[in-house]
């Protein structure tokens, strides 16, 4: 078994590609294209559902995202303690320099890098502009 992707359900699929293209490199792997039909209403358990969806990516991660014709979006602010997807890690190699960044495009971030004791790892939570969660990581020893 291997790990194949994550899937996020987003607001505006156009601005998801760019934010994710312009604040961690991924590119779009795929064109978007329309879903729906008797397919995905069973596998996903949503009677009549369609939408547009991509695939974007880099070597490490790829990214599944849906924009449903119908959604009914999460508050921006949840909790990551809220049951289900809680957030996706991106290692960095400076995450000093990609918290500039991020911080210098708006994006929203849940506080200062944190160094944690023992192992000199240092992470940072995220928002992108769904408020759907994801971690910078910098590895430590």
């Amino acid at each position: 078994m291997k790990f194949s992707h994550i899937g996020l359900s987003v607001v505006d699929i156009e601005r998801s590609i760019a934010f994710y293209r312009d604040m961690l490199g991924l590119e779009p792997l795929c064109d978007v294209f329309d879903f729906g039909g008797e397919d995905f209403a069973t596998i996903m358990a949503i009677p009549d559902v369609a939408g547009r969806m991509c695939m974007i990516g880099s070597d490490a991660l790829r990214l599944e995202l849906f924009e449903f014709a119908d959604a009914r979006p999460k508050a921006p602010d949840h909790p990551v303690s809220d049951r289900g997807y809680s957030h996706f890690c991106v290692e960095v190699e400076d995450i000093a320099a990609t918290h500039e960044r991020l911080r210098a495009a708006g994006v929203r971030i849940h506080s200062r890098v944190i160094t944690f004791p023992g192992s000199g790892m240092k992470a940072l939570y995220c928002r992108d502009p769904d408020g759907n969660v994801f971690e910078i990581v910098e590895p430590g020893r």
